[in-house]
């Protein structure tokens, strides 16, 4: 990643960069700069302008205002088809009566590349998405994970300096969207060129990302690492967004952690003990008593919602790595006693976002 200093300009600058839909503002006064070389990720839910940023930058779409720089070179008024970036879709558009050889040398064959040379570089991508030995095949004969492959080849033999991908996984199940996720940060470790990748889904960014931008209402709520954005979110939006959260805030901030202010949880850091267990308040630790009133069995975890006294509701994690499920399943309407310690808070400052519910999961 480019340094204060270096001579190396930034794969992507954008600055000031804005796209308005009549009185919408899908895209306000943006400014980001990603690297060469990094696997940067556009997280939000739909409508907060992080596709329209994507495709302002394949050139799909005209900027209302600002300018957006690749590499040294300005590519604001430039058409989509002389930019040195290639775009994978969701729909993967493989022209169903070619095979896939054909498929991903048809880019190279536009540009009239040579023969002998697109033959050469076709099958070095399908070496590189792991797809040798299927360059006769159609792509009916394909699994959906395959497609998806050949959509990539295809993006990967024109050699673009970036690489747009807007939700390319999907269309895939869960399972497989998990394997992809992992050859996909491989691939682009291998190759080394930078990838831009949209997605509403957080587990995918968290995964892959090198760093991520959380989008809102067109603008960056965030922009940070995946350990950084998860564990120090900035904003209620953030916190409720990436993974789940448990907000403490107003009068319940003053009784559980003696101070006003939004406060964040996280659940898997807090315990849940029974009353009768229940440990002292202490100064490093903040004890909050309850009821449960739901408790959600999810496989690999289980996630306990209790009411508590001072009057919020929160949500308690742990993983099920032993046989006692039925004992956590039968704790419905017990007395129970949360606790977690201070360092693990987050204070967000004031007020929570409006519309933001104490526990927000993901979407």
């Amino acid at each position: 990643m480019p340094t204060e200093g270096s001579s190396t300009p930034a794969a992507i600058s954008l600055s000031g960069l804005s796209k308005h839909f009549g009185e919408v503002r899908a895209v306000d006064d943006l400014d980001l700069q990603i690297a060469d070389g990094e696997f940067f990720s556009m997280l939000g839910p739909s409508g907060s302008g992080k596709t329209t940023v994507l495709r302002l930058i394949a050139g799909f779409e005209k900027p209302t205002a600002g300018t957006i720089v690749l590499g040294d070179r300005d590519v604001t008024d430039v058409p989509a088809y002389a930019r040195d970036v290639n775009t994978v879709f969701q729909d993967y558009a493989i022209f169903p009566h070619m095979n896939v050889l054909q498929n991903v040398e048809y880019g190279l064959r536009v540009k009239k590349v040579r023969k002998t040379e697109r033959r050469r570089r076709a099958e070095e991508a399908l070496a590189t998405v792991r797809l040798e030995g299927f360059a006769d095949r159609r792509p009916h004969q394909l699994s959906g994970g395959q497609r998806q492959r050949v959509a990539l080849a295809r993006a990967l033999v024109n050699r673009p300096r970036v690489l747009l991908l807007d939700e390319p996984l999907g269309a895939l199940d869960l399972k497989l969207r998990r394997e992809m996720q992992i050859e996909l940060k491989q691939i682009q470790r291998d190759v080394g060129i930078t990838f831009v990748f949209v997605t509403h889904d957080q587990e995918e960014a968290l995964t892959m990302s090198d760093r991520i931008a959380v989008f809102n209402e067109g603008r960056i709520e965030q922009l940070a690492a995946p350990v950084e954005l998860y564990e120090e979110p900035a904003s209620a939006f953030v916190a409720g967004f990436v993974g789940t959260s448990n907000l403490i805030q107003g009068a319940v901030a003053q009784q559980l952690v003696g101070r006003e202010g939004t406060f964040v949880v996280r659940p898997e850091k807090v315990s849940m003990v029974a009353a009768s267990d229940a440990p002292p308040p202490g100064p490093d630790t903040c004890v909050a008593p309850g009821v449960v009133r739901e408790v959600v069995y999810l496989g690999a975890s289980t996630h306990s919602v209790v009411a508590l006294d001072a009057g919020a509701t929160l949500t308690v994690s742990h993983q099920n790595s032993d046989r006692s499920i039925e004992a956590a399943l039968e704790r419905r309407e017990q007395r129970v006693v949360l606790t977690w310690r201070r360092d693990q808070l987050v204070s967000l400052g004031g007020a929570a976002a409006p519309g933001t519910s104490p526990m927000e999961e993901t979407r």
